[in-house]
C-alpha cells in the first residue's frame, strides 16, 4: 500500500476501514474465515459489487488475507491478517458502544459475531 501523508491518527484509521460494510466485514471475521457467500448473507444490505470491492480494499490494505481454494467452482476465503486482529479491540469498543446507545434509545441489538 502507498503511503500517505495524514492531517491525524484518526483519518489514517478511517483510511483503511472507512466504508459503509468494512468494518461490519472485519467484525464477522473475527475468528471465523468466512466464504464470500457467507459474508453476503451476514451483510444482506451489501450488493455484490460493493462487497467484493470492499473486500478488495481491506485486501489492499493487509487488514484481510484472501485464499482462493481451487474448486469447481473455486472457493474463495476471507480471514483477518495480524494487522486485522490488530483491529479486533476497537471493533469490539464500537460494538459496546453501540450497545449502549441503543440502550439508552430503547432500541435492541442484533446478534453478535
Amino acid at each position: 500500500m502507498k503511503m500517505k501523508e495524514f492531517n491525524c491518527p484518526v483519518e489514517a484509521t478511517l483510511s483503511l476501514i472507512g466504508g459503509k460494510y468494512k468494518p461490519l466485514i472485519l467484525w464477522h471475521l473475527i475468528g471465523h474465515p468466512r466464504h464470500y457467500m457467507e459474508l453476503q448473507r451476514l451483510i444482506p444490505k451489501a450488493t455484490p459489487k460493493m462487497l467484493s470491492g470492499q473486500l478488495h480494499d481491506l485486501e489492499d490494505c493487509g487488514m484481510i488475507h484472501r485464499e482462493v481454494i481451487p474448486e469447481k467452482p473455486p472457493k474463495t476465503i476471507y480471514s483477518l491478517t495480524a494487522l486485522g486482529e490488530s483491529f479486533i479491540p476497537v471493533l469490539e469498543a464500537m460494538c459496546d458502544w453501540g450497545k449502549d446507545y441503543l440502550t439508552a434509545e430503547g432500541m435492541t441489538a442484533c446478534s453478535e459475531n
